[in-house]
């Protein structure tokens, strides 16, 4: 038996005795047991409730929630409600980030402005104090407002860079070729966030372009994504490129998963093309949980994976395989991706390659 000050350092997670004695309080802890001097004392089944509970409040369920679920489940046996209370709980999360990117979208139009734009660039920074992060939104700023600060923008194009140099988190130490490729990301997708999310293997622009230089086949998924590669720098570099579903009926992410498992000849051709080739998978996360497997149990060899597959489960499953393997990889976590990111990231590669082809930024740190 544990006392309280010694459960809360076997749970962890900054757990207090306060905290412990305030879910007694709340009914989220049972009544403890007490030692003949009235002390509290607690059992494993105690630990595992209070590191449940832990965990659930990371996630951001609130306390409620959690009495809620916890005494759900121990009616049903833990197998009836989970799905429901998660359901309802990613409801709520979803409303905030809407909310949060409602605002964040302001900002973006106020912040993102270029010298073209700061004739009113004042009335623009006046015009945060309106903006609560996490509690206001873009519907608060009013139609006149955005008509006013948005006056200039047709007088000029957009400066891209400058803007990006507004809105993008702190690079400096990244290589200066991945601050382009993460750069030209975010302008594919129009949104900030993803910069934060993009995952390159340490040798993952120096596999890209030794294998570009020495002209490796270039091998997409589906057409969508072949079709999107700048097949001008690709032939420069002397590189080929194929699609491993070469079916052009295939428009979509589902068609395609279809297509990869009714087609046992698209099986046997992604091993036969696997080894010193770089693979553009942005729609089928199929195609990509094969890639892995195939490296992982027969030691197969890619050049480089570009891995952003579509998917709300089985892509995120396949993006954590591969991050897991040893080899060069570009990815994004969780189901962001896409057939034109994936296209972007290899483009931007190849075109670092030919624009500075000495620059070893890369090799740094």
């Amino acid at each position: 038996m544990l006392t309280i000050k010694e459960l809360t350092q076997t749970v962890g997670h900054g757990m207090t005795p306060r905290m412990v004695r305030h879910y007694h309080q709340i009914g989220l802890l049972p009544p403890p047991q007490r030692s003949h001097g009235n002390y509290r004392l607690y059992s494993n089944t105690d630990v595992q409730r209070l590191k449940r509970i832990a965990a659930l409040k990371q996630q951001g369920f609130q306390l409620s929630h959690i009495k809620q679920m916890l005494t759900e489940q121990a009616q049903s046996n833990g197998t009836d409600s989970l799905l429901p209370q998660l359901q309802q709980q990613y409801q709520t999360i979803l409303q905030r980030l809407i909310k949060l990117r409602q605002t964040a979208t302001a900002l973006e139009s106020l912040l993102g402005r270029d010298q073209g734009c700061q004739s009113i660039q004042a009335n623009a920074i006046g015009q945060l104090r309106l903006l609560e992060a996490e509690t206001q939104s873009a519907q608060f700023l009013s139609a006149d407002l955005w008509h006013h600060l948005d006056a200039a923008a047709s007088d000029h194009p957009e400066n891209f860079h400058e803007a990006l140099q507004h809105l993008l988190p702190d690079l400096s130490q990244r290589p200066e070729i991945e601050v382009d490729v993460l750069s030209h990301l975010v302008l594919a997708c129009g949104d900030v966030s993803l910069a934060a999310f993009v995952r390159f293997s340490q040798d993952a622009i120096k596999a890209a372009r030794e294998s570009l230089q020495r002209g490796c086949t270039v091998i997409g998924d589906v057409p969508a994504v072949t079709n999107t590669l700048d097949q001008t720098r690709l032939t420069h570099l002397g590189c080929q490129w194929t699609t491993l579903l070469a079916d052009p009926h295939i428009s979509s992410v589902t068609h395609a998963e279809q297509a990869f498992w009714q087609e046992t000849d698209f099986q046997e051709r992604l091993s036969e093309l696997i080894d010193g080739n770089i693979w553009v998978v942005g729609y089928a996360p199929s195609v990509l949980i094969k890639l892995c497997e195939a490296i992982s149990q027969h030691h197969r060899q890619p050049a480089l994976i570009i891995g952003l597959p579509i998917g709300f489960s089985h892509a995120p499953a396949a993006k954590r395989q591969l991050m897991q393997l040893p080899i060069p990889y570009l990815t994004v976590e969780g189901t962001l991706g896409g057939g034109l990111l994936a296209a972007v990231a290899l483009n931007r590669l190849a075109a670092s390659l030919i624009e500075k082809p000495d620059c070893h930024c890369y090799l740094g740190g």
